[in-house]
């Protein structure tokens, strides 16, 4: 009996020396920074003046009745709710595309999911240049016909957002559409023989196999990626450095805490997004069990 408990306890000291490194980078660089800056948003702290005075939630009011916060709410808003849904079906419709069987079917399975793995540094500063005046987007745009704005597509506050959505799906529907492959290629083909069996057709076949099967894999795309639009900062960072109506909630938290230093209000602004991001993704989960459980 001493003998196993001694076992157990040895084991149980090596397993935490072992995990020991994380645990202390986690309490370091996670842990402590979260609980500091939640403190912090009840303060009236300058890093420069290192003065620190407690206002409880005047913080919290203030951003409530700030223009500038509540607009970049509203744009990080109108950026999730645009981008996720074209997103999905591009990335379903290209997985779709290329789970059949056709020459050249691994090209473009690598063409589809490169800008992904792209920089998005790279990728913003590129198309910070093809939506410039004399881009290649705008000169396509005047040769169909169409009346681009004629500093460019980011100068603009009517065009400039939804040319930095526009390029996010463009560089996320890759990521996507391989979730959507992987989901695809674990539906068995025994489903798909028995429905040609009994004489479905490929949208039967579709809504009644395809879909229904790929929910966990929807509801996982959803989730991260309603997390990562909530949380955009590099594309309007390196395109337009918030102006002409693209600033988001995380660009806001960005330009109060680092350039503008007031860290009680940069870190109540950052709470705030983060229970607007806990609130998106339990919705999401809430309303993906509800229709589970209506079929």
């Amino acid at each position: 009996m001493n003998t196993s408990s001694n076992s157990y306890r040895s084991t149980r000291s090596g397993g935490l020396g072992l995990s020991s490194p994380w645990i202390i980078t986690l309490l370091i660089f996670w842990l402590f920074p979260l609980g500091y800056s939640l403190i912090l948003s009840f303060t009236d702290y300058h890093l420069l003046a290192r003065d620190v005075s407690w206002l409880g939630l005047e913080n919290y009011r203030t951003l409530l009745a700030d223009p500038a916060f509540l607009q970049a709410l509203k744009n990080t808003l109108i950026f999730t709710i645009g981008t996720i849904p074209i997103t999905q079906i591009i990335a379903l419709s290209l997985a779709l595309l290329v789970n059949r069987s056709f020459r050249g079917r691994s090209f473009f399975r690598s063409a589809f999911f490169v800008p992904s793995v792209t920089s998005m540094v790279v990728v913003a500063l590129v198309f910070t240049n093809l939506y410039g005046r004399g881009g290649y987007i705008l000169a396509l745009a005047q040769l169909v016909g169409l009346n681009p704005p004629a500093n460019g597509f980011l100068l603009d506050s009517s065009t400039a957002l939804y040319s930095i959505m526009a390029m996010d799906i463009w560089m996320a529907s890759g990521y996507y559409m391989l979730l959507a492959l992987a989901g695809l290629k674990s539906i068995p083909d025994e489903l798909y023989e028995a429905a040609d069996i009994h004489g479905a057709g490929p949208w039967r076949r579709f809504f009644s196999i395809t879909l229904p099967l790929l929910r966990p894999m929807i509801l996982f795309s959803l989730v991260i990626n309603g997390i990562k639009s909530l949380q955009v900062f590099v594309e309007i960072f390196v395109m337009t450095k918030g102006k002409y109506g693209t600033a988001t909630g995380v660009y806001d938290v960005y330009t109060r805490g680092l350039e503008r230093f007031e860290f009680g209000e940069a870190s109540a602004a950052a709470y705030m997004l983060f229970v607007i991001i806990a609130f998106f993704s339990a919705a999401q989960f809430w309303l993906m069990r509800k229709r589970k459980a209506a079929l």
